[in-house]
């Protein structure tokens, strides 16, 4: 979950890393360094905490065209000046970033101790460094960095995404994935190298994704740059160059005080970008799904893998798809999924969800699956990533970049292509009258105007919020479509203010919830008056009764909750389908409002980054 960044070329690098570092900061914040090769000598800064307190370390502007950077998530030792990255070489020759897990670095370790090697870190990256090194100067030959790079991630196990440099070769970076993302930009004479393409589309839109087990070998000199792809294997590829959408404009704050803020607010247009051009005519139109439309329509179920705010996504579509596309629908963590024997049949369809696309624990199953014969579908936000290139149909949301932590739009536009996806196969199966699936859409199409009146009322979510910021504990509640939404609410909140919220069914409220409702427990429940109203309403007087504080979600002119809770958001009527999109934008801004009165790191909540890329 760390993010790296390096740049190969003509300019001063150190601007263009620290500003990559700063838009990669969402992926950790627990330290950060910089590397810099100039005349055969690396210089490396680096310090414990934010980038700006990298910066601050940082007096004089350092010199160098060539280095490597890094913002830490920290896996193996704590955060601290001694773990930060980049890691040196015991000679100080070899530098190196890296974004992963070594898993069997103790036993290498233990070999180059045996061998006079010392460790000033506890890291897993500076037992790779030092094996680097070893394999370069102890055998028949000195070899050159490429050669012992690749030599040595044939004796690890694990996940990287590393930039290495050594000083004796002081035109050379040298790149290399597996199991965490790389991207490489192609500039005019230069290259970048991130985590992400955040930190690259102020200079490019050329990019190369690296996959699994391949090397980047880039050389720069006076008159020319090259770059060699090959694998750890030794076999030479040739690269497809892709060229990103995303606009500078849309990695700024836009004059909101916080990345999530804007997210929030982004919604409307976010979920009209996800379905432009797939409605069409009062019909559904999914022509990503291609070749594999018969796989679709004849599955025998579905599986929805997915982790976080995805999973509760993923828990929503379950809803509409059992109930418009008749096919049974399992929602399972991928973090669990590969840990048992899953049973997989060949006619099943696996959609995986990831905003980021780089999910390791949803990569991981879906490489199982579709081992197993799985016909495998992906719900990504970011083209090209990792979990998009493995599967047989990749679908993306088209939200544009999320930087804060804590999703939102990333939540409401994959329920938006889940929902399409399910009245596709109702559709095609003629499961739905056309009459039905045009009245669905049209109310979908009006769904980003509704969700712009919930947004003028931020108002009065803030006033709630100043009441009940003090606050240790919340429960949410919800029953149908509202129970995934609570599930989501207690998440937003938890993530970002650090409050213990826990979400359930209201069905299983008396079977033991009960027990923790006082005076100073707040109970939020979605309320809205939908299919299961009369049974949310008898749970609210409960809890009434029993003296907790109620906030209760509920369709706007609802006197009769009105009159029995302690505080009401309202939101606009909208059939069951249609909740999770209106219903999720108070909870989201509840949590900020909340987040925000107590003084918390919104964007950057403590311990948690945007990408888990790691187990």
């Amino acid at each position: 979950m760390c993010g790296i960044i390096g740049y190969v070329g003509k300019k001063e690098a150190y601007e263009i890393l620290i500003k990559g570092l700063e838009r990669l900061e969402y992926r950790g914040y627990d330290s950060a360094g910089v590397a810099l090769l100039s005349n055969n000598v690396i210089s490396v800064y680096k310090k414990k905490g934010k980038v700006a307190e990298l910066k601050n370390f940082i007096q004089k502007t350092p010199k160098g065209n060539i280095g490597i950077a890094h913002t830490r998530w920290a896996t193996h030792g704590s955060p601290s000046d001694k773990n930060a990255h980049p890691q040196l070489s015991n000679s100080g020759n070899i530098a190196i970033v890296h974004n992963g897990i070594i898993e069997n670095y103790l036993a290498i370790k233990e070999v180059l101790i045996k061998k006079g090697y010392k460790f000033k870190s506890d890291t897993d990256t500076e037992v790779l460094v030092n094996l680097i090194e070893d394999i370069r100067i102890n055998g028949s030959k000195k070899l050159n960095l490429d050669e012992a790079v690749r030599l040595a991630l044939q004796k690890v196990t694990g996940a990287y995404a590393i930039l290495v440099l050594l000083k004796d070769e002081p035109d050379t970076v040298v790149i290399a994935k597996m199991g965490s993302p790389v991207v490489l930009g192609i500039g005019k004479e230069e290259f970048f190298i991130a985590s992400d393409a955040t930190p690259i589309i102020e200079y490019t839109n050329k990019v190369i994704y690296l996959e699994d087990e391949e090397m980047a070998i880039i050389k720069t000199n006076r008159e020319s740059n090259k770059i060699t792809i090959k694998t750890i294997n030794n076999k030479i590829k040739n690269p497809n160059i892709h060229t990103i959408k995303t606009k500078i404009e849309e990695l700024e704050k836009g004059g909101f005080k916080h990345f999530m803020l804007k997210e929030i607010f982004e919604q409307p247009h976010a979920i009209k970008d996800s379905i432009l051009g797939r409605i069409k005519n009062g019909k559904v139109r999914m022509e990503e799904i291609g070749e594999y439309k018969n796989n679709l329509l004849n599955a025998k179920r579905i599986i929805i893998l997915a982790c976080g705010t995805s999973f509760h996504a993923g828990l929503e579509s379950k809803y509409f798809f059992e109930e418009y596309s008749h096919i049974p629908v399992l929602v399972e963590y991928a973090s669990e999924f590969r840990y048992r024997k899953p049973v997989i049949y060949k006619d099943d369809v696996v959609v995986a969800i990831s905003q980021s696309g780089e999910t390791a624990d949803t990569l991981a199953a879906v490489k199982l699956a579709k081992e197993q014969g799985a016909t495998i579908f992906s719900l990504c936000n970011v083209v090209g990533s990792s979990i998009s290139r493995i599967a047989h149909v990749p679908i993306y949301t088209f939200a544009g970049p999320e930087i804060g932590v804590a999703s939102t739009k990333a939540f409401t536009t994959q329920i938006a292509v889940l929902l399409l996806l399910c009245l596709f196969i109702a559709s095609e199966k003629r499961l739905l009258s056309n009459k039905k699936i045009q009245n669905i859409l049209t109310e979908f199409e009006n769904i980003p105007q509704k969700i712009e009146q919930i947004l003028l009322e931020d108002k009065s979510v803030k006033e709630i919020a100043l009441k009940l910021y003090e606050m240790q504990n919340f429960i949410y509640l919800g029953r149908g479509y509202g129970f995934p939404l609570a599930l989501e609410g207690a998440l937003k909140l938890k993530e970002i203010s650090y409050i213990h919220a826990e979400g359930y069914t209201a069905g299983e409220m008396k079977h033991g919830l009960l027990a923790l409702v006082d005076k100073n427990m707040p109970v939020l429940f979605i309320a809205n008056k939908g299919s299961s109203y009369e049974k949310v309403v008898s749970n609210i007087m409960e809890v009434k009764a029993r003296n907790g504080i109620v906030i209760s979600l509920i369709t706007k002119g609802d006197a009769r909750i009105k009159k029995i809770v302690d505080y009401v958001i309202e939101i606009p009527e909208t059939s069951d389908v249609m909740l999770p999109f209106v219903a999720s934008i108070p909870l989201q801004l509840l949590a900020y409002h909340i987040a925000l009165l107590r003084g918390c790191e919104i964007d950057k909540p403590r311990n948690l980054a945007k990408s888990v890329t790691v187990e």
